[in-house]
């Protein structure tokens, strides 16, 4: 049966705020809580042990269209001060750990989930074939995993093969926000490579058969003696239509399906319909062979939370000469902005945990398989869109302090006593109580 654990990052969601005093109780036993990092964000270490250059060492280091000031050299440092963070892990009481294990470096209590591809594609890739828009990548993917699988498989059972799929295919390769940052000449970055009309979806359709070709290398060498579980991971946005006009409604089913349609295959083996519609022959298609092995490849979906946005329907899109993956959509989408995380006493990030907690509750008792809840971050990391300026960790990290001293929010401190079954502090819970609306409310959290 399909697993699915929600890993929180980047979110916006529209809850109902509860008072109820939260109990650890209240979920399965087998219902996993952790909290989340990736290895560019918090490791450091960048020429240490071998480690070669990915395509985040290079946009970071060159600040061609970079949002911010800074870069994953050192980081958190985490490579080295990896015993202080475990420990801090234990004293929150900490059930589990979402990490990647960087491409580029590859060479008990606290239960691993591991990703192998957060974005840090090794520059080498990127430099010989073009990395993910190349079908060889899939290849070389497989046998990334293959290492991994075979030196920690033994003391890992959750694999996610790829983070974020659609978003890295979308912001990477159309809009070219984000490394390698190829896109056509006429979108929002000034790439120099690229072609927005076409790359997007072969990104994702490789990462599609990459992740289904590591999963029946894994299945077939390496699941049924190490008993573990291998999933992928998804972006969905919280959409909302514009307007209650049919076409506005309709609008939004349609970019929900272009978000999240890349999940599609692993159920039917296929596209969406609307999907391979406005793409046309830009999508690529699969033979039956690779539907065959895409389809029910995943024993668990992750599901990362960023922003919700309004939908409005926009045809003229789809007369766009060359239009992207965005056109595609036939929609315009306007998004709400989240605040950062940056005090100790980060009363609205635990109004937020309260609130978003309390939801899985009453997922759970409406019959969701929802396994897991994974909170971004675990520390004050170096955010992939926000750089040391956005602050939404459980334990702030003083990047001014040469050993870069943790200290627990306020934050940490709710998630550790709910976690250990412990009362809540009367002036933490009276202030939730105080800040308790009587209707829907926007509430937010962070990668």
């Amino acid at each position: 049966m399909l697993k699915v654990f929600a890993v929180i990052e980047l979110v916006w969601v529209i809850v109902q705020p509860s008072a109820h005093a939260l109990s650890r109780d209240e979920f399965p036993p087998d219902f996993v809580f952790g909290a989340s990092t990736s290895a560019y964000q918090v490791e450091g270490a960048a020429n240490e042990d071998g480690r070669k250059p990915s395509i985040w060492d290079t946009f970071s280091h060159a600040g061609n269209g970079k949002m911010y000031e800074g870069d994953g050299d050192v980081a958190c440092d985490q490579y080295h001060k990896y015993k202080e963070d475990v420990q801090l892990m234990a004293n929150m009481g900490l059930e589990a750990y979402r990490f990647s294990i960087s491409w580029s470096r590859v060479i008990p209590g606290i239960q691993p989930h591991v990703t192998l591809q957060h974005w840090d594609l090794p520059q080498t890739l990127d430099d010989e074939y073009g990395g993910w828009v190349s079908r060889r990548i899939v290849k070389d993917f497989t046998t990334f995993a293959d290492v991994c699988f075979r030196e920690f498989g033994d003391r890992v059972k959750y694999w996610t093969t790829v983070n974020e799929a659609n978003v890295y295919a979308a912001f990477g390769y159309d809009v070219g926000m984000l490394p390698p940052q190829r896109c056509s000449p006429s979108s929002i970055s000034n790439c120099s490579r690229g072609n927005s009309s076409t790359e997007p979806y072969m990104v994702a359709h490789h990462m599609l058969l990459a992740h289904a070709s590591a999963a029946r290398l894994y299945r077939k060498k390496y699941q049924g003696m190490q008993r573990g579980l291998i999933g992928f991971n998804l972006l969905p946005f919280g959409l909302v239509p514009l307007t209650n006009s049919i076409d506005d409604v309709t609008a939004t089913q349609r970019v929900q399906d272009f978000f999240i349609g890349f999940m599609n295959p692993f159920t039917f083996g296929d596209y969406p319909d609307i999907m391979k519609k406005n793409a046309g022959s830009r999508l690529p298609s699969f033979t039956q062979k690779e539907s065959n092995m895409v389809r029910g490849s995943i024993d668990f979906l992750g599901i990362n939370f960023y922003y919700s946005f309004y939908v409005k329907n926009s045809p003229g899109n789809l007369q766009k000469e060359g239009r992207d993956y965005f056109a595609d959509m036939s929609a315009e989408i306007e998004s709400q902005q989240t605040p950062h995380n940056s005090s100790l006493d980060d009363w609205e990030r635990v109004k937020y945990l309260q609130a978003y907690i309390g939801s899985l509750v009453d997922a759970l008792r409406s019959g969701s398989n929802v396994k897991g809840y994974f909170v971004w971050s675990f520390l004050d990391v170096l955010e992939l869109l926000g750089g040391y300026e956005s602050s939404y960790g459980l334990y702030y990290v003083d990047m001014n302090d040469p050993s870069l001293r943790r200290q627990p929010k306020l934050s940490a401190e709710w998630y550790s006593n709910f976690l250990k079954r412990k009362p809540m502090d009367p002036m933490i819970t009276t202030e939730i109580e105080k800040n308790v609306l009587s209707h829907n409310t926007l509430l937010h959290n962070a990668i």
